[in-house]
């Protein structure tokens, strides 16, 4: 069977909810990192990362600051190990392929062949896989953070002392960028795990993802809370 038939085992609106889930993921991250007037929590925690920074030019010792990093890139690897797993979990089930088909046609009550379940299950791969790799330069960036804040002098007064602090907000927020495009992965790899229910649910679960992570980053408790220091700057007098 060559990939022309492959293809066509799957129906317009199997492409359709793909579709929509590929779309919604590059929404969702595009939104995200490109708020406008209206800032997603990602973004505002960028300020607070800044401000990290330059209060740990003079505070001696430095030990909170190196545990606090040291628990960021704790939850980096973690969650590469698990998306490695989770990557060969489904890998084995591939090469399982009647198991795998036997599951799958129990929960749908449909005899598709096998190569329509492997299929399904690459795309929550091409996921995981894309996590994967975000969380890995993550950590290596909250890496290369602690090297600039180790150079950076604990003088205040030496001039390259907030330079490097500055250096090391800034990578520090790109290290958070990257998780935080590792975790909308892995959560549009579950949402993509709906497919072997059919395109419908696919597509329900590509909304109810989109919904989650709009409200979370637009909408939440959270949110409010991370404002109300912008709102309280704002207000100062200058």
């Amino acid at each position: 069977m060559n990939w022309i038939d492959r293809l066509a085992l799957f129906t317009p609106l199997d492409y359709a909810a793909l579709g929509l889930l590929v779309a919604a993921w590059l929404l969702i991250g595009w939104r995200i990192e490109h708020p406008g007037k209206h800032p997603s929590v990602s973004r505002l925690m960028g300020q607070y990362r800044r401000d990290w920074m330059v209060q740990m030019v003079t505070r001696q010792p430095r030990i909170f600051d190196a545990q606090t990093l040291s628990t960021l890139r704790q939850g980096t690897s973690f969650f590469a190990s698990a998306t490695m797993i989770a990557i060969g979990g489904a890998f084995a089930m591939i090469g399982n392929s009647d198991r795998l088909t036997g599951l799958a046609n129990q929960l749908t009550l449909e005899s598709d062949p096998a190569i329509v379940w492997e299929i399904k299950v690459l795309v929550i791969v091409a996921f995981l896989a894309n996590a994967f790799l975000k969380f890995v330069w993550s950590h290596r960036l909250f890496g290369y953070c602690a090297v600039l804040m180790a150079a950076t002098p604990n003088e205040p007064e030496d001039r390259t002392a907030y330079e490097r602090a500055a250096q090391a907000g800034e990578i520090n927020i790109f290290a958070a960028r990257s998780f935080n495009r590792g975790l909308r992965a892995v959560y549009f790899a579950l949402a993509a795990s709906a497919w072997m229910l059919g395109p419908e649910a696919l597509i329900l679960a590509a909304v109810i993802t989109f919904a989650v992570l709009w409200r979370r980053e637009f909408a939440s408790q959270s949110r409010k809370v991370l404002m109300r220091r912008n709102a309280r700057v704002s207000d100062t007098p200058s």
